[in-house]
């Protein structure tokens, strides 16, 4: 039986454009290019590299800190020296012996001078003073009795000078050689054996100075910070827990108010006696 004309026509149209559909679909897959073997994974290799965006790089830095952070001393102006660095200028700021020296710095001072001689000498020890060219000057005495108890000089500058450090060299021998005239008006032939800048302030001229003057320059390791006047509980309290063998103590006999540091040192002397050997810093250059 014959079918229908219209139908059958409508059906080669089908097919026709169904075979032309599918022509056109495989001609198109032809000209695209390749996808890359690794894009699909693109993701993936960001995930596993070795830091994220919120993560810090494990290829960072991780070094020893930097000079900045070491330890630092306060000098009596409130300046801050790094212990041990070239700041010192060679200045020795160690007994280099097991032994502890306590020094005491600005004076002689009537006032307390005296009551630190007579602690020092009930305890049976000597230390070292590092005196002020116009106070040796003003209380020849007191630099007397400094002599007669066996304690060393320390020459601490005229007047005091932080700055001395930056003047020039014609500047600080004058200075250091008119201090050291002072004390020796009282002890004529006492051996100055030590130079103390004031507040810390080391520099090269100083430092060259003193040298050249027969004098070894001289820092601290331990500071209790007595010039602020903190009391004598706090001073024996930092004194008694940093010390170790070879430091050398800083403290004042005058220069304000030092009945702090008198009171302390009683209590002082008692530890450190029962711990170390106590020693006057010895009177020959080194």
């Amino acid at each position: 039986m014959r079918g229908n004309p219209t139908a059958r026509a409508a059906g080669i149209v089908v097919l026709v454009v169904t075979a032309l559909l599918g022509s056109a679909y495989l001609l198109g897959r032809s000209l695209m290019p390749d996808q890359p073997q690794g894009q699909a994974t693109a993701i993936r290799t960001n995930a596993e590299a070795s830091y994220f965006a919120d993560q810090p790089s494990t290829s960072a830095p991780t070094g020893p800190p930097s000079a900045s952070s070491s330890p630092t001393e306060a000098g009596q102006d409130g300046s801050k020296r790094d212990a041990g660095d070239d700041k010192l200028f060679g200045a020795h700021s160690t007994t280099g012996t097991p032994r502890l020296a306590l020094t005491f710095d600005d004076g002689p001072d009537p006032r307390y001078t005296p009551q630190v001689l007579a602690t020092l000498r009930e305890f049976d020890v000597k230390a070292t003073f590092c005196v002020v060219g116009e106070n040796a000057q003003d209380h020849p005495d007191l630099i007397q009795a400094i002599v007669a108890d066996g304690h060393t000089l320390c020459n601490h500058s005229w007047h005091h000078d932080i700055t001395l450090g930056t003047r020039s060299t014609d500047t600080i021998r004058a200075d250091l050689k008119r201090t050291n005239d002072a004390i020796h008006a009282a002890v004529p032939g006492a051996p100055i054996a030590w130079y103390r800048q004031p507040g810390g302030a080391w520099s090269y001229s100083v430092v060259s100075v003193a040298r050249q003057l027969g004098m070894t320059p001289l820092h601290w390791s331990v500071d209790p910070s007595d010039w602020q006047a903190p009391g004598a509980r706090k001073i024996t309290a930092t004194v008694v827990s940093q010390v170790e063998p070879g430091s050398v103590v800083l403290m004042h006999d005058a220069g304000g108010d030092r009945q702090g540091t008198v009171d302390a040192l009683r209590p002082i002397l008692a530890d450190l006696t029962q711990r170390f050997e106590l020693e006057a810093l010895p009177t020959e250059p080194t």
